[in-house]
């Protein structure tokens, strides 16, 4: 790949492996992983449990380092966690002690966003209004439900404006309604902001529902054992007979 075709992706992996060191010797968990994400694509991976998907998430966005392969970001190699992209995960990452609104200035830098402190009070109530919490930027995690909780946590990753976001199962701890909701919720602020997403989930339904293409990984050492475009239009109903067809060919593809 030459470096004009590399530049025209935002996110270039290349040939990625990774062991881990177990009692028994190296253990492959990723077994040459190649892929790119285009500015502003929304890229879903699905794959087994076990396969490597979180490993392969952590790696993209800096947090573990490849054995071998690499990861480029802009074009430029991602050698550590960057202001560019941030990570929603399924265990949450809002501070206990702070309120709503506390919690969401937490990542305005000054100089980035305006020394004054009412100027930052104001772009995190904007952002908390966004996601449906409107009258509720004064209260604590403790006081707000598991769905509030995480309408919390997709505001705090969008006030600071991220270019990427990196996505490991983020709605697997809600039930089947509130799931749904934050799809909906998730897809609705995507069409108010570009950002590019990488998402990693099990279930295959709500890659179909929000992804533009959905990547399967193979078992352990994973590699990418099949690429699908999404082309149907938002909002997208699961059950019409396109949807169903493409999710029984990714369920095939995972030998279900």
């Amino acid at each position: 790949m030459s470096a004009k075709q590399a530049n025209q992706h935002k996110i270039v992996v290349s040939d990625i492996k990774k062991n881990f060191v177990s009692a028994q010797g190296a253990l492959p968990v990723i077994g040459g992983v190649s892929f790119t994400v285009d500015d502003g694509e929304f890229v879903a991976i699905v794959g087994p449990s076990g396969c490597g998907k979180s490993t392969l998430m952590n790696i993209i966005a800096g947090f573990e380092q490849p054995d071998s392969g690499s990861v480029r970001v802009d074009g430029a190699a991602q050698r550590g966690p960057s202001p560019k992209g941030i990570v929603i995960s399924q265990h949450g990452s809002v501070f206990p002690w702070l309120t709503v609104q506390q919690n969401l200035m937490f990542g305005l830098n000054d100089a980035e966003h305006g020394a004054r402190h009412d100027e930052r009070a104001a772009l995190a109530d904007h952002y908390a209004a966004m996601v449906g919490l409107k009258g509720f930027e004064a209260s604590y995690p403790h006081e707000l439900s598991g769905g509030m909780l995480k309408r919390a946590e997709l505001a705090r990753a969008f006030v600071v404006k991220p270019e990427i976001l990196y996505m490991d199962e983020p709605f697997s701890a809600l039930d089947a309604l509130m799931n749904m909701r934050m799809r909906t919720e998730l897809l609705r602020i995507l069409a108010e902001e570009r950002h590019t997403v990488l998402l990693i989930t099990h279930d295959v339904e709500e890659a179909i529902y929000m992804a533009d293409r959905i990547l399967v990984l193979s078992p352990r050492p994973t590699t990418i054992q099949a690429s699908f475009q999404v082309r149907l239009p938002h909002p997208r109903k699961l059950a019409s007979p396109e949807a169903q067809a493409l999710r029984e060919a990714i369920l095939r593809e995972l030998g279900l």
